[in-house]
């Protein structure tokens, strides 16, 4: 179908969860997140029955940058975090927020980055799931711990020389998360401000509809990643400003069937603070 996305099981609909609900191999992830710290008093004002609250940034970011980047949490951090959730090797994951899936994005990449490879987000997020007339449960959901062992996954993760080794390659198509006006140098909150050498814009909040959430057909999608230039067989790299919305497009290109796709997650708040980098606006 030409509407249809090349890799559907990567997304949970509401009626695929509520199928699967029962199975001891799911585990369910609530990643609702807030500034102010409140995201777990969202859980306990009603979830998805036998979802576990995670707080993503306390679980997946490294401690030591957590104040000015956010960058992937070492594997010991992330190893007890995912096993405290009762994650083990096998487990069947899926993920979800109520933020366009944009935190429920980057737990899939953290998950992928360390060897997790069944993944799904929930497609709308939570309010797709009440939207679907379900159940919601109040209960706490504290598992029973898993066995897990990290195996990164080096190629879906890239630092700051690694992607300055990546400006003007052929082979390499460097994707810009962000909103246009920040691509082009008109605002933005970093030290500079412009894009990173040869970087195309592909604002990810076109990926989802607004209101619902939920993300675009498979038709709009891959005319978004064409107009972008990115083709089969080539490398793909996504950052935005913090790793966050390069982690929704990277799961975007996953879902069109793009399987070279990595994440620079120092993004702009790395690049654009180092003098030493090359800028373009």
């Amino acid at each position: 179908m030409p509407g249809a996305h090349a890799r559907p099981e990567l997304l949970a609909s509401p009626d695929w969860l509520a199928e699967n609900l029962g199975r001891p191999e799911v585990r369910i992830l609530d990643v609702r997140w807030r500034p102010d710290g409140t995201g777990r008093l969202a859980f306990a004002a009603g979830h998805v029955p036998n979802a576990t609250y995670i707080d993503w940034r306390a679980a997946f970011v490294d401690p030591e940058d957590a104040d000015t980047l956010l960058l992937l949490a070492p594997p010991d951090q992330f190893t007890a975090a995912v096993a405290a959730a009762g994650i083990s090797n096998g487990s069947t994951v899926v993920v979800y927020d109520d933020t366009a899936s944009l935190y429920a994005a980057r737990t899939w990449w953290s998950l992928r980055a360390y060897g997790i490879e069944s993944v799904r987000v929930l497609d709308g997020g939570y309010g797709a799931w009440v939207d679907s007339g379900r159940p919601i449960s109040h209960a706490a959901n504290e598992p029973e711990p898993a066995a897990f062992t990290p195996r990164a996954q080096l190629r879906t993760r890239l630092t700051t020389s690694d992607l300055r080794s990546l400006v003007g390659s052929a082979g390499a198509v460097i994707l810009d998360a962000r909103a246009p006006a920040e691509y082009r140098g008109f605002e933005g909150n970093g030290r500079r401000l412009g894009h990173v050498p040869g970087a195309v814009n592909l604002p990810v909040a076109l990926t989802t509809e607004p209101g619902s959430g939920r993300f675009v057909d498979g038709g709009s999608l891959r005319g978004l990643i064409d107009r972008a230039g990115v083709t089969s067989g080539r490398r793909v790299v996504c950052y935005d400003a913090s790793g966050i919305g390069a982690a929704k497009l990277a799961f975007v290109l996953a879902l069109m069937g793009h399987d070279d796709v990595a994440v620079y997650d120092g993004g702009w708040a790395d690049w654009g603070g180092r003098l030493d980098l090359p800028v373009d606006r």
